[in-house]
C-alpha cells in the first residue's frame, strides 16, 4: 500500500471535492509504513512537526487557511532530510531513503502548492 496525496476543495454546499492529479504531477506520498517510520517518525516530531506526525494516527487533512504554514513544515522537513531519513533498514541505505523521502516530499510540495493556487487543501491518505 502507498500513501496518496490529493488536493480538495470545499463547494458551496460544503461537500468535500478531491481534485484530479493533473498530468505530470504524481500523487505518491510515500509507502504506508512511512506513517509511522518517517512523517510520524521522532526525528519528525523532534523538528517541531505539527502536521505530518499526524499520519502515524490518521489521514492528514492540511484545511485551506493552514497551507502556507504546512508548506514551511515541508521547507522544516527538506531541511533536515539527513535527519529524517531512517538509518536502521539493512535493506536500503540511508542515501536510498534520503532520495526517496525528498522525491515524495516533492510531490506533497507540488500539492500544497496546487492547493494554494485553488483555495483548496491538502489530503495525505
Amino acid at each position: 500500500m502507498s500513501l496518496s496525496v490529493d488536493v480538495f476543495v470545499v463547494g458551496e454546499d460544503g461537500q468535500v471535492n478531491v481534485l484530479d492529479v493533473p498530468e505530470g504531477s504524481s500523487d505518491l506520498a510515500g509507502f504506508e509504513r512511512w506513517r509511522t517510520s518517517v512523517w510520524g517518525s521522532d526525528a519528525v516530531r523532534s523538528l517541531g512537526a505539527s502536521f505530518f506526525p499526524a499520519l502515524a494516527s490518521g489521514d492528514l487533512k492540511v484545511f485551506p487557511d493552514q497551507v502556507t504554514e504546512f508548506l514551511a513544515e515541508c521547507a522544516l522537513i527538506r531541511s533536515q532530510l539527513e535527519v529524517v531519513a531512517p538509518r536502521t533498514d539493512p535493506a536500503k541505505s540511508h542515501a536510498e531513503y534520503v532520495w526517496q523521502i525528498s522525491e515524495r516530499l516533492r510531490n506533497i510540495e507540488d500539492a500544497a502548492e496546487r492547493a494554494r493556487g485553488s483555495a483548496g487543501g491538502v489530503l495525505i491518505w
